[in-house]
């Protein structure tokens, strides 16, 4: 009998074992190896359901990108007024005398003021501006000649240095061609300009409801996210998206004005004739990121080189190029004063994309867009607790493999 229940020690272990394993094992469901008909039916419906609504919010998007631009612009100059609007009200704000300047009073007194220094400022520059304009339009054939004469000495140098006929032909080609697109650019530029004249009404009108509204468009805002941690979060957000869009739009006027003066005094100083003209154009075209700056250099270089004296073309080029590394990498970074933190790549794939999408309106909404959506996705992530977009993938990943392990 001893021997028997020996016998048996070994079989009640491995049932205990067994009965182990089987509490700790995990069921494994398995797939179907193919999908129903029904399924692969659903997936196609809904995906040609989201590629529709996608086309047609694509076409209603980009039928009202000037109505974005003009909204934006809006915003810009509302940015630009409500610093004056805080200095008149900060008075009656000290002596408890808000209901003597209130916002709408203040906001009127900031438009008279900024418009009274613009109109003062148009009457003393625009008669000469006006005057080198007419000049210059009527000496543009003067110029074109000018090039083509400059054209023709370069093929008398090269017949001196040999180089073949192909190649000269191709250079002549490319040339005509630059300067046909540059001509045809900067007019239709300028017969764009005029279809944004009602635009000067509109501008500071929007602009005068968004700085009347703000506080009850914020409350909006802020209402549609519940009370607590989200509310705190979002409110956090609107105030980095705030201070970002006011650091770009203080950078851009003060780039505009300060790049206007200092390329009208260089040009004065070269001896270009048509100085006030252009460096006027150049604080203008400022506004326009990365292909406003490009554009202004061409044509001055090229009427530099069709005036009495072509070296006047090799002393602008150096001069706009050495302004552009200054302003770019001293000043600018300055004025902006941590408002924006874009990698200068970021910001010159963000312009081509832009132009690639909506066109002029897409390079000048470019960066403060990629700028926005760079403080929504810090602010993400710091609501997350995380430190990168796939740190939290990363990290599920690992646990997941741990406890597999």
């Amino acid at each position: 009998m001893a021997e028997k229940k020996k016998e048996d020690k070994p079989d009640v272990v491995s049932k205990r074992s067994l009965r182990e394993r089987q509490k700790n094992a995990r069921r494994v469901y398995l797939d179907p190896s193919s999908p129903s008909i029904r399924s692969i039916l659903r997936v196609a419906v809904v995906a040609l359901i989201v590629v529709f609504v996608a086309g047609y919010l694509q076409t209603i998007i980009s039928s009202l990108t000037y109505l974005f631009f003009l909204i934006v612009l809006s915003v810009f100059f509302a940015y630009l007024i409500d610093p004056i609007v805080r200095i008149i009200r900060k008075p009656f704000k000290e002596r408890n005398l808000d209901k003597l300047m209130p916002r709408s009073l203040a906001i009127v007194v900031a438009y008279l003021f900024v418009f009274t220094i613009l109109g003062i400022a148009i009457a003393n520059i625009a008669p000469r501006v006006v005057e080198q304009a007419k000049e210059f339009g009527a000496n543009l054939p003067a110029y074109g000649q000018s090039l083509r004469e400059r054209a023709n000495d370069l093929n008398n140098r090269y017949e001196r240095l040999r180089i073949p006929d192909e190649v000269q032909a191709e250079i002549n080609l490319k040339t005509v061609a630059i300067g046909g697109y540059i001509t045809a650019a900067l007019g239709g530029f300028v017969l764009g300009s005029v279809a944004y004249l009602p635009w000067f009404i509109l501008i500071p009108v929007l602009s005068f409801f968004f700085l009347k509204d703000v506080n009850s468009f914020r409350l909006l805002v802020l209402r549609m996210f519940p009370a607590g941690r989200w509310r705190a979060r979002a409110e956090k957000v609107m105030g980095d998206v705030n201070t970002t869009l006011a650091a770009y739009t203080r950078a851009q006027i003060i780039s505009c004005v300060l790049i206007g003066l200092i390329c009208t005094i260089g040009f004065y100083l070269i001896g270009l004739k048509y100085a006030l003209l252009l460096g006027i154009l150049a604080g203008i075209f400022e506004f326009v990121p990365l292909l406003g700056p490009l554009t202004i250099a061409v044509i001055v270089t090229l009427t530099a080189a069709a005036s009495d004296n072509p070296w006047k073309a090799l002393y602008v080029a150096i001069f706009l190029i050495v302004l552009r590394i200054v302003h770019d990498y001293v000043t600018y970074p300055r004025i902006v004063r941590g408002g924006i933190h874009l990698h200068p790549l970021a910001i010159i794939l963000s312009v081509l994309a832009g132009e690639q999408v909506a066109g002029i309106p897409g390079v000048f909404l470019s960066i403060p867009i990629v700028a926005v959506a760079t403080v929504i996705y810090r602010n993400v992530l710091e609501h997350q607790g995380q430190r990168g977009l796939l740190s939290g993938l990363i990290h599920e990943a690992e646990n997941v493999t741990e406890e597999i392990v």
